[in-house]
């Protein structure tokens, strides 16, 4: 009885205290509540600390004292006591006044500094700059903050070079010459004294490497010509051009060719006794029609009531040994590059198109992932092994896809047609018309209720349409078309996809009591928080809901149920622009974290090693596992993984210049017309519109816009007019008349054509 006394007078000593506090918090005035955040952030250093969270621990629970505040907050972090994060939480800033980050310079002017472990840019001008180049490893310093003024920093030193070599078009007069680089990033153009010209003349297209960088004594950058590619304008010059701007090669070493040419693609006995044989099972290849690297083949034949399927991938490792020259050539490039009218090979011709490639009656060596399935799809064992394998035909897609729809089979329509089958629900051959067919429908068949358990998973819809030039001999574009996927193109999809997971999987989930070994894993993070919540936003005044919280797995099937209900509405093309920026980018690792667009919890790159080193490597480790060795280092593997994403990226910006190029070069020709189109972009300087017809790209410039002054809303995706309020939205149709094309500047121009009235 005499501690319940006691503990009810604890509670209300507590309780009394606690009114005073909160009767203190109702006079707080801005000083003290400095201190009392400066306290809160200083104790939990690490931690980020929503409002509510603040609101809470502080027990500010008046409107007025929750405005003071977020007001104190915003004055904290302008003294950049505090960092932002999103728009409603704080951390203490415990970075110093000096940091290193990456330099990044814009053509405007506007150049800025990311700090390492942000991905905030901080303003530099250009006197701060020390003619730091794009890209530059820097050090630099904060400067003291003007109020009323955007955060600003000065480069202190460069602490190492992005590029030392840069590709432009020579200017060449009698005294001097100068390069002239195509992205305008660099401050000035590069001097390169006569006696370095290498031979190269007025308005031809050079490398240039960089011997002298600007410093306090001297503000020129100077060069050498290290390459001449040809005359601005020649298209092989200006496709190399573009491969040499984003420092990728554009021509293949004499010494790795002729260390491939004098491999052998020849079966030898030792092979057979080696591998599994499937030179006797029916298997095929299906490709693009113009493909000459076929790295992926299909088997399939019935086995008692199931269905055994081989995805079959070309040896590479078996003739591309570890640290040989051809590999240590193949691991630099990492991938091969697809510009518009050429493919540049991560490995020598001889080996991609020839003793690796699965051409047809040949016997060729390849890794596999056997599967056996039941009518539904369903996988009842597998096995990755070493095969031998004799492909039957060699088909292109368009070929699979005529075949598919013979015999009756909609295209897109998830199943497959009722007349194949007779009353005991089996294929009847009698019915089907094609050579192979029977084989190639099984195969479309499973590979649609596979996709349709993808689906129902939570894997992602994003289904977007490719712009493919068909170009003469000379690569000038005569047509401008977009591909999108088909039955047959999914059909190789579905069975890729599967064949990496199970690979990824038999690794990354080893039996109870065992660590998994190191793998390269194709990793992708689910949707950045903030973006998906202003997607959320975004969609809600279209009558659209989506479901931000709950598992990723909720996340995605909110994601597809939204792409269905906007499907072949005006504001699809808008929605699915706007919900494919909230995407993050997949990418190399050996820290797997799951797939979130495919919905996979493991996931690799298994299926094209003709093409991608991180296939190669996941081959090796593969066959090294399977001879009991112990697992790869992770640091090492880590570091590879991070290399290839890195050229993943440049080959795919590069191929996204080329595009650009053929686009500007194919619209040129067409001056003064007018086409439907739809705004595909929308920036403070302009208009961005996708032409309908045949996708090609151009920009409407703000001065244009002359009918009114117009104000850029970024967060709904629109600029909106002053005083008429005319608003041009993303995703809105538009007719435009193509006005200009640059080919020098890759820059393409429309205006809006005006209605009659």
């Amino acid at each position: 009885m005499a501690k319940a006394k006691k503990s009810n007078k604890a509670q209300a000593a507590r309780a009394k205290a606690a009114g005073n506090k909160t009767k203190q918090r109702r006079h707080t005035n801005k000083q003290d509540m400095v201190q009392l955040l400066t306290q809160l952030f200083t104790e939990q250093p690490e931690k980020t600390f929503s409002f509510k969270e603040i609101f809470r621990q502080l027990k500010l629970n008046t409107h007025p004292l929750k405005m003071l505040a977020i007001e104190t907050m915003e004055d904290m972090a302008w003294d950049d006591m505090l960092t932002k994060v999103g728009d409603s939480a704080y951390q203490l800033n415990t970075s110093g006044q000096v940091q290193e980050g990456r330099f990044v310079r814009k053509p405007n002017g506007k150049n800025s500094v990311i700090p390492d472990g942000s991905d905030k840019p901080i303003f530099v001008s250009e006197r701060n700059s020390l003619w730091a180049q794009n890209g530059d490893r820097v050090r630099f310093s904060f400067m003291a903050r003007r109020r009323n003024h955007i955060k600003e920093a000065q480069v202190l030193e460069i602490l190492q070079r992005a590029k030392d070599t840069f590709v432009g078009r020579l200017r060449v007069a009698r005294d001097i010459a100068f390069l002239v680089t195509q992205d305008n990033l660099i401050v000035q153009d590069v001097l390169v004294p006569k006696d370095k010209l290498m031979g190269g003349k007025n308005d031809d297209k050079a490398v240039v490497r960089i011997t002298q960088w600007p410093d306090s004594n001297h503000r020129d950058l100077v060069g050498e010509v290290i390459d001449i590619l040809g005359q601005q304008g020649e298209n092989t010059a200006e496709m190399h051009a573009i491969l040499a701007q984003y420092g990728l090669p554009y021509k293949y070493p004499k010494e790795v060719e002729e260390a491939a040419k004098k491999i052998s693609g020849v079966v030898t006995a030792q092979d057979l006794a080696e591998r599994e044989d499937f030179r006797d099972v029916w298997t095929c290849t299906i490709d693009p029609y113009d493909a000459k690297d076929f790295d992926d083949a299909l088997s399939f034949r019935k086995v008692g009531n199931l269905y055994e399927v081989g995805v079959h991938i070309a040896d590479v490792s078996h003739y591309v040994t570890e640290g040989s020259i051809i590999d240590k050539e193949a691991q630099k490039r990492a991938t091969s590059v697809y510009l518009v009218d050429r493919t540049i090979p991560m490995l020598p011709e001889h080996l991609c198109n020839f003793v690796c490639s699965l051409r047809p009656d040949e016997e060729k060596l390849c890794f596999s992932v056997v599967l056996l399935m039941d009518e539904d799809a369903q996988v009842r064992s597998h096995r990755v092994v070493h095969t031998v394998i004799k492909s039957c035909r060699r088909y292109a897609y368009e070929e699979v896809q005529e075949l598919i729809e013979k015999n009756g089979v909609v295209d897109g329509s998830g199943q497959p047609s009722p007349n194949l089958y007779n009353k005991d629900h089996q294929l009847a051959p009698h019915n089907l018309q094609g050579e192979y067919a029977e084989q190639l429908l099984m195969l479309d068949m499973l590979a649609k209720k596979l996709r349709a358990e993808r689906f129902k998973d939570g894997a992602m819809k994003f289904e977007g349409e490719e712009l493919h030039f068909d170009v003469d001999e000379t690569g000038r574009p005569i047509k401008a078309f977009f591909k999108r996927q088909r039955d047959a193109n999914k059909l190789i999809e579905e069975f890729m996809l599967l064949a990496n997971r199970t690979v990824a999987e038999d690794i990354g989930k080893p039996q109870r009591g065992k660590k998994a070994k190191t793998l390269p894993y194709r990793i992708h993070e689910a949707p950045d928080p903030k973006k998906l919540e202003d997607l959320r936003e975004f969609v809600v005044r279209f009558g659209y809901r989506l479901k931000t919280a709950g598992t990723v797995g909720q996340t995605a099937r909110s994601l597809n149920q939204l792409m269905d209900e906007a499907a072949g509405q005006r504001e699809q093309k808008l929605i699915q622009t706007v919900a494919l920026r909230a995407m993050m980018k997949a990418k190399y690792s050996v820290h797997n974290i799951g797939h979130f667009g495919l919905a996979f919890p493991y996931y690799t790159h298994f299926t094209s090693p003709i093409r991608r080193y991180p296939d190669t490597m996941v081959h090796r480790l593969l066959t090294r596992y399977q001879q009991g060795g112990k697992s790869g280092n992770e640091r090492y593997y880590e570091e590879q993984c991070q290399h290839s994403s890195d050229m993943e990226q440049l080959a795919q910006q590069a191929e996204r210049e080329s595009i650009k190029y053929k686009m500007v070069e194919f619209m040129g020709e067409r001056i003064g017309e007018v086409f439907d189109a739809h705004i595909s972009g929308i920036q403070s300087y302009g208009i961005y519109c996708e032409i309908d017809e045949n996708h090609c790209e151009g920009m409407v410039p703000m001065r244009d816009l002359d009918d009114d002054y117009y104000d850029f809303d970024e967060k709904n995706y629109c600029l909106v007019g002053r005083r008429h309020h005319n608003k041009y939205q993303l995703g809105d149709p538009i007719r435009i008349r193509v006005a200009a094309a640059n080919l020098k500047k890759r820059q393409l121009d429309f205006t809006i054509e005006k209605e009659e009235p």
